[in-house]
């Protein structure tokens, strides 16, 4: 096959996956179809056994192996998804697969990876150099190298999901997707495209490293500098040689979401939908929360294309989250030195139903007056009209206060 995937190739994906990889469900959602102003379903890859979409693909590109190259064994680079991907449907075949995941990896992928039955090498600074590392180990071992995303049969695996959601959704008019390097997007819109061409397919990027809008505007892949986002798994600084035409094909626009807005479209997931997404499965629907893309009222899949986040970053974002909606807010304020002072200041925060969560209590400190002291209180409230409310009775109680967050 080609590097240019056509339908044929989807269909043929989906009778070798079939058997191995979940159904996700696919649920209209109210809430937030009120909100995005569109119809939305939510394609669940987040459920899958590996947590994502990815094993779509390596699965495809394993069952393509010959008695050979399977008896040889499978190398991949990847700091995640990929990786778990990999790992599990090589294993479940009885094929050796070596992972090489980047030095900083957190642990709790790198153990997921070995709990799949992986070989794992940690090597280099980043994807890039871990990469090169696993291309060695190919040639030495003579092994099959399965690419994260720039391979056909890898792309043709993952456009299995835009034939189930032809078939999930009678009257989808659009899909959203996230993009990395543009393996799931080029198989989705090319098995979407191929079908009804009358379908939108529209790509959202990190504005941290938005690789596959570059290409898209250059006209051909080109490579972006270094940069962190909390959506790891699409973090891909340049677009795929062998997907960028598909993309070019057919997607119809590649929009960008910042990170704040991926991180409250999380929360959003989390709170309303009883969904966990990690960063990159839910910058599709953060780009539909933020009304990025040309979409008016139409029926739309977003993908939540994968839902394994560190808890650490989760709870930072949660609590992010509740500071942007003013759920969450630290006051510093003035207090006289005497005693009580403290007490009347509770009373007055009790009697607005705002709950105290932390203290700080500083008399040396904040360059304050010799009779005063200041104290800096967290508190959870309702939301922001509470707040105003609270910080109008305080003014009126004489309080000199400042808002750190």
């Amino acid at each position: 096959m080609g590097t240019m995937i056509g339908l044929a190739d989807v269909l043929a994906a989906r009778e070798r996956v079939r058997e191995s990889v979940y159904l996700s469900p696919c649920a209209h959602s109210v809430v937030l179809s009120e909100l995005t102003g569109q119809q939305v379903y939510l394609k669940l890859e987040n459920l899958q056994m590996t947590g994502s979409f990815k094993e779509r693909g390596a699965l495809n590109r394993i069952a393509m192996l010959t008695p050979e190259e399977a008896a040889n064994g499978v190398v991949a680079a990847s700091a995640g998804n990929h990786a778990q991907g990999v790992a599990y449907h090589a294993t479940k075949r009885g094929i050796r697969s070596i992972i090489v995941m980047p030095l900083p990896t957190p642990l709790v992928k790198v153990t997921a990876t070995r709990g799949f039955g992986a070989e794992v090498v940690l090597f280099g600074a980043n994807y890039d150099e871990a990469c090169e590392e696993a291309t060695r180990i190919c040639k030495a071992e003579g092994m099959t190298f399965i690419h994260p995303f720039d391979d056909a049969i890898v792309m043709a695996g993952q456009g299995t999901i835009g034939l189930e959601l032809l078939e999930q959704i009678p009257k989808l008019e659009a899909v959203v997707v996230p993009i990395g390097g543009g393996g799931l997007i080029g198989g989705i819109a090319c098995a979407v495209k191929e079908s009804r061409p009358d379908i939108k397919v529209i790509g959202v990027q990190t504005a941290r490293l938005p690789s596959m809008l570059a290409a898209v505007r250059e006209g051909g892949p080109v490579t972006l500098d270094p940069a962190t986002t909390i959506g790891d798994g699409i973090a891909v600084r340049r677009a795929g040689d062998v997907t960028y035409p598909v993309v070019k094909k057919y997607v119809d626009e590649i929009v960008t979401v910042e990170e704040d807005e991926i991180a409250s479209a999380i929360l959003m997931l989390l709170e309303r939908e009883k969904t966990l997404a990690e960063g990159a499965g839910a910058t599709a629907l953060a780009a539909l929360l933020q009304k990025r893309t040309s979409l008016k009222a139409e029926h739309t899949a977003v993908l939540v294309c994968g839902g394994n986040i560190d808890v650490t970053l989760l709870a930072r974002i949660i609590e992010r989250g509740l500071v942007q909606d003013g759920r969450l807010i630290r006051l510093r304020i003035h207090l006289l030195d005497k005693p009580g002072a403290l007490s009347e200041l509770t009373k007055l925060i009790a009697s607005y139903r705002a709950n105290i969560v932390d203290t700080l209590y500083n008399r040396a400190y904040y360059g304050v007056n010799l009779g005063d002291t200041t104290i800096d209180i967290t508190l959870e409230t309702r939301g922001p009209q509470q707040v105003v409310e609270l910080q109008e009775a305080m003014t009126a109680g004489g309080y000199r206060y400042s808002r750190v967050f």
